[in-house]
């Protein structure tokens, strides 16, 4: 999947939009996308001036993005329910993301269907493990959100 064949599947913009490329999906099972991460990127202004590192949780946010694509929503289900993230467990920072890395993120489900779905992740760079955990998402009605 290109990026616009992505923008059509999850709810996520530029710039907050982190799957740029999905190289492989297995709906219902598993997935393998990329995050290519710039300079330009305006949380690197912040953290950290003059060593700029992306922020643990956006390297989480970029697995979720993963995630959603993932999960098959039946179309009644859409209407009605968001899936959100419900728990990050376990997740690890093992060596530090910084611009110019290309995350190469894969996400496996583990548990799941109904309301409660759950994934392991792994994030390399240059096939290397720079982060790793599992994200736990739920089902909510949209009419929760005050819509």
């Amino acid at each position: 999947m290109n990026i616009y064949q992505i923008s059509e599947k999850i709810a996520q913009r530029p710039p907050f939009q982190m799957i740029e490329k999905v190289t492989e999906l297995v709906p219902n099972e598993s997935a393998t996308g990329i995050k290519n991460v710039s300079v330009n990127e305006p949380y690197f202004m912040g953290h950290f001036p003059g060593t700029p590192i992306m922020p643990g949780v956006l390297i989480c946010e970029a697995c979720a993005q993963l995630c959603s694509l993932v999960i098959e929503k039946p179309a009644e289900d859409l209407e009605k329910n968001l899936y959100v993230l419900l728990k990050i467990d376990g997740f690890k920072f093992v060596k530090p993301v910084i611009p110019g890395d290309q995350l190469e993120i894969s996400v496996n489900k583990t548990k799941g269907g109904g309301v409660i779905v759950g994934f392991d992740c792994v994030v390399k760079v240059n096939g290397n493990v720079h982060a790793k955990g599992s994200l736990t998402f739920t089902s909510i009605p949209k009419e929760s959100l005050g819509k």
